[in-house]
């Protein structure tokens, strides 16, 4: 009986631990939003809106986000601040940049330190022109990946109005 009674004390310990591998297994996803509802107390006056998911969960995993500008020539970064709201695994932007100039904005929602999903936000003279999530194709999935440096630094160097800026 003290044998039955171990096994059973050792899986009501091990079986929360392995349901919760199993249930963030796979990668996080992330959606951008906007404009955001000024309706809500929790999203009011936000530039934009990012939602955190796990496969089609909402879900409270951290987001952190960055400002890519070229303004004036001038190339800056600008880590953002990212707020909570009201609602499960959607998090607030305010506008945090300068109005003028070329931005992309990098959007990182992390499961861990390798698993993440990025948008990027491009802006141009202080309006959205593009939100993209690179995936790769794995079994017929989109998986989400990184954004690599050379990415961010096209999608400010290779626009219309930074090129007429350049000439």
């Amino acid at each position: 009986m003290r044998r039955f009674t171990s096994v059973l004390v050792l899986l009501a310990v091990a079986l929360p631990a392995i349901a919760t591998a199993v249930e963030v297994a796979g990668p996080p996803w992330i959606s951008i939003e906007l404009p955001a509802n000024p309706h809500d107390r929790s999203t009011r006056d936000a530039y934009l809106l990012v939602h955190a998911f796990h496969h089609g969960t909402p879900t409270g995993f951290p987001v952190t986000a960055v400002a890519e500008g070229l303004v004036n020539g001038e190339r800056k970064s600008l880590p953002l601040k990212v707020r909570t709201t009201s609602r499960t695994g959607v998090y607030a932007v305010d506008q945090q940049w300068d109005q003028a100039g070329e931005w992309t904005l990098v959007v990182t929602v992390s499961q861990g330190q390798d698993d993440v999903a990025q948008a990027m936000v491009q802006i141009s003279e202080g309006k959205v022109f593009s939100v993209t999530v690179p995936v790769t194709k794995q079994g017929g999935w989109n998986i989400p990946r990184k954004i690599t440096r050379a990415e961010i630094e096209a999608s400010l160097r290779e626009r219309p109005t930074a090129l007429a800026n350049r000439r």
